[in-house]
């Protein structure tokens, strides 16, 4: 089965947008990862962006391991910040299976490094529009407000689809690839094709 969205036009349409320092930026709609847990999609999400010469910002989200078990996640921005997203024994009223949710974190760190982007880079990083994140209704307007700028979206989206993940799948914008541990060298070639700076 192909990595790629059949959902979508067989040759995509080129779109073509200016930059705030000039520079013309050619591909088509944004692009998401999504894909079964561990298949890695932060991993090649890191990849895309080192391999940008459009400026970035956002955040993506890592693991946080003690004595080789994972207790957490943490948020990094493209500047260097950090916060905990959601982590074992947090004290929180959100919660998703062991894990208390810290939406200070997410919505100080997470949505302003999406707003900062938004306002002086050139393609914006979201990692991830997943459940945890969800417990936010400022991320959920901030992530909106992301896919109906100018700017162009690279970020990673949970494989459930329904509410708000469907909503965002199915926009006529977004062009979804389905990774896998044997196709990441492929989707990271197309995706890099779909970005070329001048």
């Amino acid at each position: 089965m192909s990595p790629f969205n059949k959902a979508r036009d067989s040759f995509p349409i080129v779109l073509e947008s200016v930059s705030e320092n000039g520079r013309i930026i050619f591909g088509m709609r944004h692009i998401l990862l999504t894909g079964r847990p561990r298949s890695g999609k932060t991993t090649l999400l890191k990849q895309i962006i080192k391999d940008l010469k459009a400026s970035s910002g956002g955040f993506y989200t890592e693991e946080i391991i003690k004595d080789n078990k994972r207790i957490g996640f943490k948020l990094i921005t493209l500047d260097g910040k950090e916060g905990i997203l959601a982590k074992e024994g947090l004290e929180s009223k959100f919660r998703l299976g062991r894990y208390g949710i810290n939406l200070k974190d997410l919505e100080e760190i997470g949505v302003r490094a999406i707003k900062e982007a938004l306002k002086n880079k050139d393609v914006v990083i979201i990692d991830e529009i997943g459940k945890m994140e969800l417990f936010s209704q400022k991320f959920k307007e901030v992530v909106l407000e992301a896919l109906n700028s100018e700017k162009r979206i690279i970020g990673v989206v949970h494989r459930e689809n329904r509410g708000f993940l469907k909503d965002i799948k199915s926009r006529p914008d977004i062009e979804l690839f389905e990774l896998n541990l044997e196709n990441q060298k492929e989707i990271l070639e197309r995706i890099n094709s779909m970005f070329k700076i001048s």
